[in-house]
């Protein structure tokens, strides 16, 4: 059955398997949608569609047959995309980047956007008031040492996002960015520096509130309930002791 079927709005949220995904979520979940849980990790998708009576859906946004049965599911009508699936891989400097590693940032960050954007649309378009919020973030709009894959992927991604604002300027869809800064997930910082735990601890060490999923989770719901005539471009959020990439208080 799809889950178009059921008579609260629908949302979709990529990457719902953990962090600000899953947050997002039950976010949304309380906004009164029902949530499909995309994500590639079935178990934790499908007990987090559970807990808030949603749709789990395997999904590697990279993969089109994984994004065609999403879209599939889906059905006809969708309120609300949260294009959150991506990820960092690695802090190189660019004279010793891997490429492998950056094609992969491209791929999760960009090119899965860009086919889970394109094959929703058309049911974001049906209901007349769809939203896509794209989670980005402070590296699309700025740059730091040992960062330039995972910046330029970002950039790519506020790029992306504008550009299809323009595109969509006299159809029913709203196109927005949340750019979370310092974001203290479960996953995140384990990721980027391949599970040494020590190492992603560190990112975090001493920080004065480090925002938390929660936190970038809300700010998406914000967004995405907005009434129809308003479109919220670009929404930067970051921890108070943030100033920038570098500039971080720390005890």
């Amino acid at each position: 059955m799809s889950a178009s079927t059921d008579p609260r709005p629908l949302a979709v949220v990529t990457g719902a398997s953990s962090g600000i995904g899953a947050a997002t979520a039950r976010a949304l979940a309380a906004e009164g949608f029902r949530v499909v849980c995309a994500a590639r990790r079935t178990d934790r998708v499908e007990a987090l569609a559970r807990n808030i009576d949603g749709v789990a859906v395997t999904c590697d946004v990279t993969a089109p047959a994984d994004v065609a049965r999403l879209a599939e599911t889906v059905g006809g009508r969708l309120g609300v995309l949260v294009n959150n699936a991506g990820g960092a891989f690695g802090v190189d400097p660019v004279q010793s980047a891997d490429a492998d590693r950056w094609r992969a940032m491209y791929e999760v960050n960009v090119i899965g956007t860009l086919q889970v954007t394109k094959a929703l649309l058309p049911a974001l378009e049906a209901t007349g008031e769809g939203i896509i919020v794209n989670v980005g973030s402070i590296a699309g709009h700025l740059v730091y040492e040992g960062g330039a894959g995972y910046t330029a992927a970002k950039h790519a991604l506020a790029a992306l996002t504008e550009t299809l604002r323009l595109e969509l300027w006299d159809r029913p869809v709203r196109v927005c960015e949340v750019a979370p800064g310092m974001v203290r997930t479960e996953g995140f910082s384990l990721v980027r520096f391949g599970g040494d735990r020590a190492r992603a601890d560190q990112v975090y060490e001493g920080v004065k509130g480090p925002l938390v999923a929660e936190d970038v989770a809300e700010a998406i719901a914000w967004v995405a309930t907005r009434p129809a005539h308003v479109n919220v471009d670009l929404l930067v959020i970051k921890p108070r002791a943030q100033a920038a990439p570098h500039k971080v208080d720390r005890d």
